[in-house]
């Protein structure tokens, strides 16, 4: 087996930041975890080129989670046929920032999600921090 493919087994796998993903929503408190069943969770390798244009970006390793949705507080009573709430996580940038940084993948993981998690609920970067306290 050669270096690369030695590297290759400890790389953490899509399924390992899905499950990481899922830890940190189902911490997260009430009510917030309740409303939280019908977001779609997806973890990708990296963003195309329309998903970069939308947020705009330039390049794919700059994106590492995205919300897709109408935020709770935005949401009307005769809202309908809309497509559900989507978080994704882009596993790459993901992995490039956790080998850069001295934090977990887990505690980074869980940072992203949560940040992605306070979009669907249309909070600020500060009720964000806080939220993500309450998780660990």
């Amino acid at each position: 087996m050669n270096l690369a493919e030695r590297l290759s087994l400890r790389t953490p796998s899509a399924d390992a930041i899905h499950a990481i993903a899922r830890r940190t929503m189902g911490r997260l408190p009430a009510p917030f975890a309740d409303s939280l069943d019908d977001i779609v969770l997806r973890i990708e390798e990296l963003a195309d080129a329309e998903t970069l244009r939308n947020v705009g970006l330039d390049h794919p390793m700059q994106l590492s989670g995205l919300y897709e949705g109408v935020p709770l507080h935005l949401r009307s009573v005769g809202q309908s046929g809309t497509l559900p709430e989507r978080i994704t996580l882009y596993r790459r940038p993901i992995l490039a920032e956790w080998s850069s940084s001295r934090d977990s993948l887990d505690r980074l993981v869980a940072h992203i999600v949560i940040h992605e998690v306070g979009h669907h609920f249309g909070f600020s970067d500060d009720d964000m921090h806080a939220l993500e306290e309450a998780a660990e």
